[in-house]
């Protein structure tokens, strides 16, 4: 078994955690999973009970970044409060991510989008500091739902 990161996230879904795994490994590039734990044999505990063939623990790595996460149940959901930044080179890198993360079209606002799990993304320019210096930057940013790169530009 390989070290863990020092820090990594970890995300909680309701039952759907493998499905999020392989659907992740293949939207990035230079991603794998790592491991894939099932929860034991439900008669060891009550917290087990309903969860044969669940995730307790998966670990996967996305273009270099480490991320475990368990089937744990609807105790928990997911919110925009956490969110992941894919910081992109270029228009064409934004659109193929948005196309691929995007699925709530009401969660769409500034370059944020939630995907069909319930995560929040951003799929932001890596020069977006440069691309809203200017108060008409932030106007136009601030109405867009994908961030269009030429629009920023031309404010």
């Amino acid at each position: 078994m390989a070290e863990l990161a020092p820090i990594q996230p970890c995300l909680w879904f309701e039952d759907q955690a493998r499905a999020a795994m392989d659907y992740y490994v293949d939207v990035f590039p230079n991603s794998r999973i790592v491991e894939v734990v099932e929860y034991p044999d439900e008669s060891l505990d009550e917290h087990f009970r309903g969860m044969a063939g669940k995730v307790v623990n998966g670990r996967f790595v996305l273009n270099g970044v480490e991320f475990t996460c368990l089937d744990g149940g609807p105790l928990f959901t997911f919110n925009e409060s956490i969110s992941f930044i894919v910081s992109c080179a270029d228009q064409a890198e934004i659109d193929y991510y948005w196309s691929r993360l995007s699925h709530v079209p009401d969660a769409e606002q500034c370059g944020w989008c939630k995907d069909q799990f319930g995560v929040s993304w951003q799929i932001l320019p890596a020069n977006m500091n440069e691309l809203t210096r200017r108060p008409e930057q932030v106007q136009v940013m601030m109405q867009q739902k994908k961030v269009v790169i030429a629009e920023l530009e031309q404010a």
